[in-house]
């Protein structure tokens, strides 16, 4: 008779951990059923996600797959997530055990995060999966030495193919009913005489001011070794002040004496672990990998380069082709659903809230989505298939020239199509410093979004008869955008990366995972997960915010006796719509700028369109139509729109529209912030709204800056 579930079922935690491209989140799915996303690519699981298991004498579980990390050195974002929720610190429970996912075919590496995991006196399961690469590479393992060795039990899987996972969930039920049977002094190296001391001395500030479990001297010790690993003197790590300043003191002093922590304690480490490995494991003969011959073409400087830029010229096709006629079918999706309210409901604010408020802002959240599918599905299929470290490695040493990561190409590529899944693919980027970099710069790529107003201004203002060699002015032009956006984009990156986040490019340190068919149970979560994030968290911002710019673009509303157009060449509803954003707040607030913006050439007719452009960059279009009195509906391609706009004049007479303001105009929209969107995103990438306002106020002033260079040295050189 089985026993009875254990009543305290329901508070049991277990942290399901391991080395990136171990299987771990593969045999979290099949101990759970969950659908957590599963990759082939290091540091992918930037997120701890929950599931729970049933155990026979236990009762329900609940799991937490924690990111992958090849150690508890707190270096990056995965590697403190770890550390937190192994320890419980920062408000997370501790776990009552570990299942810990060892890579049976680099036994050696990952036998290093299990003696730090022990090292914490934590009860711990070793999974050793993959055990059928591991035959493919000739490698047997003893696993009745590992156990005897380590005192814990010791499990052989294939995850992916749910071999073993029964013994997982018996080794975990066992555990769980009785956890001191996998409790042992988890220290298999001693310290020297000096780091002994060093660590000694955490004991009393650790005892009074560490709030997390830290049961066991051994626990306590490990914790100061790790604060002397992971802390340092600009480190984000939240550590009380005590603690932080004791863990700096001691640092100082290794310096001072010309020790090296890494050679007392990595090396330290590894000289068990060589001990141990040549007691578990021998090497037969490996098989021929199809990896390895795939990999002589892929990672080739010319075949792999080119493969890369096949597969790149696909992605923005997707992008920026591809993904229209799903766009179209949104956008005409909304109008037609705003068109039957307009129907429905009888005119007043209400209606216009619903409508231009409320469904546009909805819309403009939506239209986003088939260029997010498709950046994402492109970049799921190439994790799971393990390609995307290929062209990490490729591209790394080019990117590295330019201050950037390998990793960081494809979100740079995906900004020409747009910020918002440009930005959201660098979570590939698993260094935070580099992430932030990318975030920081990729706003500065041109994207399709400002095609409509660039089109605009050089139609008006660029004449196609005007040649420049073979090519129209215009042609060149919108080339020297291209360019320039991405140079300027570099050039972000380099002033950023030595101030304000300034700090050492890191070495790009990959692992190149065996070839393996993607899931398409796998590719569909993920996208699933991208589009849910994205609409229940940014797209609330952006639609809060879109509300809120309609409101300033359509209030107050005019009176009755003011609805005459105060431009007599205005007439009818196109006449009364411009005096109606004139009259406006957001309308008042472009009047009230204008003394701002006229050293840029601007008047507060641009200053409106500026305002309505965060919105989305290409309603600087419409509401120049309005403002022009030709209506909301007019595009770049409208006639109407840019003889309005040519004809338009300055208060002395000249003409407003110069090709002189055409370039100011052009530059401004090239580096700043107009995108409420973007914005949005990058608050939830970042989980900071600091960083945030970083992002509009540096591109806002940077485009002003640079507006402002443009239009007077323009001018001092007799472009008026």
């Amino acid at each position: 008779m089985a026993p009875s579930p254990d009543p305290r079922a329901s508070d049991l935690l277990v942290a399901v951990a391991g080395n990136p491209n171990s299987g771990k989140t593969t045999l979290f799915n099949a101990l759970t059923g969950a659908n957590a996303r599963i990759a082939n690519h290091p540091g992918i699981t930037v997120e701890i996600r929950t599931g729970h298991v049933t155990l026979p004498g236990t009762g329900r579980v609940r799991l937490l797959d924690v990111p992958g990390t090849y150690s508890l050195t707190a270096r990056s974002p995965d590697e403190e997530v770890a550390i937190n929720a192994l320890l419980g610190r920062k408000g997370m429970k501790r776990p009552d055990a570990v299942v810990l996912v060892l890579d049976g075919t680099a036994l050696e590496r990952n036998l290093y995060l299990l003696m730090q995991v022990l090292e914490f006196d934590i009860p711990v399961i070793a999974v050793v999966n993959m055990l059928d690469s591991a035959r493919d590479d000739g490698i047997d393992i003893d696993f009745d030495a590992l156990r005897k060795t380590f005192g814990i039990p010791v499990v052989g899987t294939v995850a992916r193919k749910r071999q073993g996972v029964g013994l997982v969930r018996d080794a975990l039920d066992e555990l769980l009913g009785d956890p001191e049977s996998a409790r042992r002094p988890g220290w298999f190296w001693e310290p020297a005489l000096p780091l002994a001391d060093d660590l000694a001395s955490f004991e009393p500030l650790i005892e009074e001011e560490v709030r997390f479990r830290l049961d066991t001297p051994g626990a306590r010790r490990a914790f100061a070794l790790w604060l002397m690993t992971s802390l340092h003197g600009t480190s984000e790590l939240e550590v009380r002040p005590r603690l932080r300043e004791h863990t700096l003191e001691v640092q100082a002093r290794l310096e001072a004496d010309g020790r090296d922590l890494a050679h007392e304690s990595v090396v330290a480490r590894y000289a068990v672990i060589d001990r141990i490995a040549a007691t578990v494991l021998k090497q037969g003969p490996r098989r021929s990998h199809l990896t390895e011959r795939i990999d002589a073409v892929l990672t080739h400087p010319f075949w792999g380069t080119a493969v890369f830029v096949i597969l790149m010229g696909l992605i923005f096709q997707a992008l920026f082709s591809w993904s229209e006629p799903m766009i179209g079918v949104i956008e005409q999706g909304f109008a037609a659903l705003a068109g039957a309210v307009r129907g429905i409901l009888p005119a007043g604010v209400a209606r216009d809230l619903i409508t231009e408020g409320i469904i546009s802002g909805v819309g403009g959240v939506v239209v986003f989505l088939p260029q997010i599918l498709f950046l994402f599905l492109f970049i799921s299929i190439l994790e799971g298939t393990g390609y995307l470290s290929r062209a990490a490695f490729l591209l790394d040493r080019l990117m590295r020239r330019l201050g950037l990561h390998g990793q960081a190409f494809v979100p740079m590529l995906s900004g020409f199509a747009c910020a918002i899944p440009a930005i959201m693919a660098t979570r590939t980027i698993d260094n935070r410093r580099d992430r932030m970099l990318t975030i920081m710069a990729v706003p500065l790529i041109t994207c399709s979004a400002r095609l409509p107003v660039y089109t605009l201004i050089i139609a008006l203002l660029f004449p196609a008869a005007d040649k420049i060699g073979f090519l129209s002015s215009g042609t060149v032009v919108l080339l020297a955008i291209y360019l320039l956006s991405a140079v300027m984009a570099l050039l972000a990156v380099g002033v950023l990366g030595r101030t304000v986040l300034k700090g050492q490019l890191r070495p790009l340190l990959l692992e190149l995972p065996p070839y393996r068919m993607p899931s398409v149970r796998s590719v569909l979560q993920v996208l699933w997960e991208r589009t849910r994030a994205f609409l229940t968290t940014a797209g609330t911002v952006i639609l809060v915010a879109t509300v809120v710019l309609w409101a300033l673009l359509s209030f107050p509303r005019l009176e009755p006796s003011d609805s005459g157009p105060r431009d007599p060449a205005m007439a009818g509803e196109a006449g009364l719509q411009a005096e109606q954003l004139r009259g406006s707040f957001a309308g008042r607030i472009g009047t009230a700028v204008e003394p701002v913006l006229e050293p840029l050439g601007f008047n507060w007719k641009i200053g409106v369109g500026l305002i309505g452009a965060f919105a989305a960059r290409e309603v600087f279009v419409g509401t120049m139509g309005v403002i022009y009195g030709v209506g909301d509906e007019a595009d770049e391609a409208h006639v109407g729109l840019r003889e309005a706009m040519g004809d338009d004049i300055r208060a002395d007479g000249s003409p407003l529209w110069t090709p002189l303001t055409g370039v100011s105009l052009i530059v401004f929209f090239m580096i700043a912030m107009q995108c409420i969107s973007t914005l949005a995103v990058t608050r939830r990438e970042t989980g900071s709204w600091g960083w945030t306002l970083f992002m509009l106020g540096y591109l806002s002033a940077s485009a002003y800056l640079a507006s402002l260079l443009v239009y007077q040295g323009g001018r001092l050189l007799g472009y008026a």
